[in-house]
């Protein structure tokens, strides 16, 4: 169940590649489906049992990617301000001490509960068998990393990692912190530099969604994505 380290190298890549086949879902093509929107979909469902009108059904599924697209992106730099982004990027697992601060005093897997709540929201713009593939196949790669990862940490870090690991949970967040705050001290302006595209997604579902055009989202997240890259390439390496 766990990752390779090449898995984990190209951890990024594989999420591009998987995101892709969600939105362009080729198989469609094969099994003769519909290229209706999830967030369509979704929204028609209520409308036809006669539980919400249509536009109503619309605004309440806009507000749901609203609201998990701001999830991610509050998770994953929450996350990065407290192990610093150059960590969050690396592409080999390190492991120097037990991070036991910010979001890690309340569950162990921020940064990956936050890229769940990204592919919910990017999912309600693909066709419904894109969005079904791309929550499985990351939800498979997800665990995968985090298997590996608090593999690696066990083995490096000892008995420390596993008694934080005992009082911490994996996925499912804690609301009271679970261990003491340590010294750690977040580097905000960083993490969000370094989180730049979940931002931007977020910001494209609140500021674009009402046009009710999901290709017009789709451009918004395609503009982060962009910005991110460039970005990414002038933040400090580690």
């Amino acid at each position: 169940m766990k990752a390779t380290a090449l898995e984990f190298r190209l951890r990024f890549l594989l999420g591009v590649i998987i995101y892709v086949l969600g939105f362009i879902a080729p198989w469609n093509i094969f099994l003769h489906l519909d290229s209706i929107r999830t967030w369509q979909y979704l929204a028609a469902w209520p409308a036809r049992t006669g539980w919400l009108g249509f536009s109503t059904a619309t605004i309440a599924v806009l507000i749901l990617g609203i609201l998990c697209a701001l999830t991610g992106a509050f998770l994953r730099t929450w996350a990065s301000a407290y192990l610093d982004p150059s960590i969050v990027k690396a592409g080999t697992m390190h492991g120097d001490n037990v991070m036991a601060d910010g979001p890690y005093r309340h569950l162990r897997n921020p940064l990956y509960l936050g890229t769940f709540f990204h592919t919910f929201a990017l999912a309600l713009l693909m066709p419904p068998s894109g969005a079904i593939f791309c929550i499985l196949a990351i939800a498979f790669i997800q665990l995968r990393l985090i298997h590996a990862e608090e593999s690696f940490l066990a083995v490096k870090l000892g008995e420390p990692y596993l008694a934080y690991c005992a009082r911490v949970p994996r996925l499912l967040p804690s609301l009271s912190a679970r261990v003491p705050a340590s010294a750690t001290k977040p580097t905000w302006f960083k993490a969000f530099l370094s989180e730049i595209y979940m931002w931007g997604v977020f910001v494209s579902f609140a500021a674009l969604g009402w046009r009710y055009n999901s290709v017009l989202i789709i451009k918004g997240v395609l503009i982060s994505l962009g910005i991110s890259l460039i970005i990414r390439a002038f933040l400090p390496k580690r």
